[in-house]
């Protein structure tokens, strides 16, 4: 059992992320169906719908999947998720983000993951992120919140075969000490 919700509504003045829901396919799915999106990721055919598809079922699977949302006119921004929670070490891990390309490039995803580091650091220890390894628009992004890189490992994404990811993390200390 979580100590936390792991799929719960959170929003600032600009954002909504709200638990991915069956009836949010279509909807994803526009945003999802640009090529440009993928080109960096270790996936570079999720544009295609079957293969969205196949990722949008592993999202709902996850229980942890959300629809980013622009708050001002209600419309979809694209998606991420938190999964793998580790009792042991009380870590969770963030990631298979995605945004519309309308929304590259105007803060929307640090908006999002401080959104999410600042709600998981009342719960956990440690933040974790799978990056694939030539997804550098992504590596950019995270190490621009303090993340370091901690390990490189073959991984695979729900009903994908493995590629290269590199291991980004955050401890609650490091995050704390940085928005103080």
């Amino acid at each position: 059992m979580l100590p936390f919700a792991i799929q719960p509504s959170l929003e600032t003045d600009t954002v909504v992320l709200l638990p991915l829901q069956e009836a949010d396919f279509a909807e994803l799915y526009a945003v999802a169906a640009d090529p440009a999106i993928w080109e960096q990721h270790p996936n570079q055919n999720r544009w295609q719908k079957a293969v969205f598809t196949t990722f949008f079922e592993g999202a709902m699977r996850s229980g942890g999947a959300f629809r980013i949302v622009d708050k001002a006119t209600g419309a979809t921004m694209g998606s991420t998720r938190l999964y793998d929670y580790n009792p042991e070490d009380n870590s969770i891990l963030i990631g298979y983000t995605f945004y519309g390309t309308r929304y590259w490039g105007t803060g929307i995803n640090q908006t999002v993951k401080i959104l999410l580091l600042d709600y998981l650091f009342q719960f956990v220890d440690t933040v974790r992120f799978h990056i694939g390894a030539g997804n550098v628009r992504s590596q950019i992004a995270i190490q621009r919140l303090g993340v370091t890189k901690v390990a490189e490992l073959e991984m695979a994404y729900y009903g994908e075969q493995s590629k290269l990811n590199f291991v980004y993390e955050v401890s609650k200390q490091t995050w704390a000490a940085r928005t103080t």
